[in-house]
């Protein structure tokens, strides 16, 4: 029992303290290039992962996944250092099976999460930054962990109060894309997982539009999804949007760093960020007969008879969010 307490300890001390490796104040090309890692590691978790590892639902929410904190605090009970630790979640998000899970429980709630065809590099600036930083924690879980440990010591204690943060428009239309993209992404896994690949056609043709409109809602803005080779009529971008998904298509095409592109007239932010194609995608918008099954194929006929929105790749642009939405007092 006693090595067990000791056990515990280290990995809450492991998982609640990591802030950040620690650096040299006289080396500040390793600093920049420290930052820029992170950073990128940061992005690639929110955009890949939070599909289905969103940590902003509740314990008993309808989720797909874990958070992804618990995803961390598991490992971290298993992989003491860093490059075990990292070892650990590459091998199994490149070959996914109960046998390699550090997570049995989620295993038997949520079922095994699906292969997932993205470069290694990028697994592994995932993994990198997970154990480097703290992440973002939903509310419930710290109880939730120590009353699955048998130990209440942080019970004992109370919640951080964070002073709120004014965000910049930047800030403010990546969180209405991501927090959009997260939730119809959660419900589009689940469809997949729990009915197949059909039945996610169906819920994209009746479900995707409300969805996006009760965010708009939300978050006091306008929010669409656009392209250039649209499925549904609706979602086909104007002259300036076209634009737009033009210069993201050049910016993926060479690997740079995408940045969204904002404009503001009148009193009002005009955002643009790419809708970039992974795996998953290709279920229904890859190649006919190849990654798109037959059926899939016959059932989007019926549905979208104009649909153009078939061939593509990973790595792509399929479209592009566009967002409108006032612009913060202090903006400018």
């Amino acid at each position: 029992m006693k090595h067990f307490s000791i056990s515990l300890l280290v990995v809450l001390l492991l998982f609640s303290c990591k802030q950040g490796p620690k650096t040299s104040e006289e080396d500040p090309q390793s600093v920049a290039q420290l930052a820029t890692a992170s950073e990128e590691g940061k992005k690639l978790m929110e955009t890949k992962c939070y599909l289905c590892h969103n940590p902003s639902l509740g314990e008993n929410a309808q989720r797909i996944g874990p958070p992804m904190v618990a995803v961390k605090a598991h490992y971290l009970d298993v992989y003491k250092d860093k490059e075990s630790f990292v070892k650990g979640i590459m091998e199994f998000v490149k070959s996914p099976s109960e046998e390699k899970t550090m997570m049995r429980g989620a295993v038997r709630r949520f079922g095994l999460m699906p292969t997932q065809q993205f470069p290694e590099e990028e697994i592994r600036k995932i993994a990198e930054y997970l154990y480097d930083y703290q992440i973002e924690e939903p509310d419930w879980f710290k109880e939730h962990w120590m009353d699955r440990r048998g130990d209440s010591l942080y019970n004992k204690g109370k919640k951080l109060e964070v002073a709120p943060v004014k965000q910049t428009p930047k800030e403010m239309g990546m969180k209405f894309a991501q927090e959009t993209q997260k939730v119809l992404g959660k419900n589009l896994m689940g469809t997949i997982q729990n009915k197949g690949v059909d039945e996610a056609v169906a819920f994209c043709n009746e479900r995707a539009y409300p969805l996006t409109d009760s965010m708009s809602i939300n978050f006091n803005a306008r929010i669409k999804r656009v392209s250039d080779k649209p499925r549904n009529p609706k979602n086909a971008a104007n002259t300036s949007e076209l634009a737009y998904i033009e210069t993201f298509k050049k910016e993926v095409a060479t690997g740079g760093s995408i940045e969204p592109i904002l404009k503001e007239e009148n009193g009002k932010v005009y955002f643009y960020y790419p809708i970039v194609t992974n795996s998953m995608c290709l279920n229904c918008h890859g190649t006919p007969g190849k990654t798109i099954q037959t059926d899939v194929v016959q059932h989007l006929s019926r549905l979208y008879p104009d649909d153009k929105a078939t061939g593509y790749d990973v790595n792509e642009v399929r479209g592009i969010w566009s967002i409108v939405f006032d612009a913060p007092e202090d903006s400018n």
